[in-house]
């Protein structure tokens, strides 16, 4: 990272210094000693840190932790999202039991269950956990564990199914339409 008069320079991006504008190219194309002779010097990035979970770095170089309990409301919500859009390509089919009395498939069921379960078991852990650390914890590590936050149960093949949709055209007392297109209107001349 280079720095000016303490303050970042962004590499690819136009600065203007004790009245002379330097082009956007400028900090890639001069050698070191060119950017000290105007005062730039070169520093360490900043470490990274996640920001779904902390503000940043304090003076002392310790991550600033986000509220904890906003955290877990947040993550209680994403997770039931989640799950939510799991299950929306397969509720018609429950709609359509409540409707005609077609019944859902057992193995759907069971793969709908496993959603819930899922989420359940999600939010539960979210909810034990005492710190935000133990939370970013949780929600990042991924080992390929089902207990992992990241692990869904596989996508069930039913999912990408649409409703059965009769492939016999109804009668019409309509005569078929003409398979030539109509040729569009000629224009009005102006007068």
């Amino acid at each position: 990272m280079f720095l000016l008069e303490g303050k970042p320079l962004a590499l690819g991006r136009a600065f203007t210094h004790g009245g002379i504008h330097y082009p956007a190219n400028w900090l890639r194309l001069t050698s070191l000693a060119e950017k000290q002779a105007i005062g730039i010097t070169e520093a360490p990035n900043p470490p990274t840190y996640n920001q779904k979970f902390y503000w940043g770095y304090d003076s002392d170089g310790n991550l600033i932790p986000k509220d904890h309990a906003d955290l877990v409301t947040l993550w209680t919500a994403n997770t039931k999202q989640t799950a939510g859009t799991l299950l929306t390509p397969t509720d018609w089919m429950v709609v359509r039991q409540a409707d005609n009395g077609t019944a859902v498939p057992s193995e759907t069921k069971a793969w709908r269950q496993s959603i819930r379960d899922a989420a359940e078991a999600k939010i539960t852990t979210i909810m034990l956990t005492q710190t935000t650390d133990e939370l970013a914890n949780y929600i990042t590590t991924s080992t390929g564990a089902s207990t992992d936050y990241s692990f869904w149960p596989p996508e069930h093949p039913e999912v990408s199914a649409e409703p059965e949709v009769s492939a016999e055209p109804e009668a019409s007392a309509e005569p078929e339409a003409s398979a030539e297109p109509e040729a569009p209107a000629e224009p009005e001349a102006a007068s």
